[in-house]
């Protein structure tokens, strides 16, 4: 493909997050396609409760992420 040419689905983009109270860190959160491997029938639980699965799994990874992020600091 032309590397000088980009697809929009292809970019990054800027979005706003609704889900995180409003922080100086986190008013404009970058997103960034990616290939993820999962278990199809987590796949087929997330995208039964309808549209947004890709939103739903960020906010739990998110959550996790929050959760452990002292976890790394004690292992070093």
């Amino acid at each position: 493909m032309n590397k000088e040419y980009a697809q929009e689905w292809d970019a990054p983009s800027a979005v706003e997050t609704a889900a995180a109270p409003a922080t100086k860190s986190n008013v404009v959160a970058l997103k960034q396609i990616v290939t993820i491997r999962l278990d199809t029938d987590m796949l087929d639980w997330f995208k039964g409760n309808g549209p947004g699965y890709q939103t739903r799994i960020n906010q739990i990874l998110r959550q996790y992420m929050a959760d452990h992020r002292d976890d790394g600091a004690a292992n070093r």
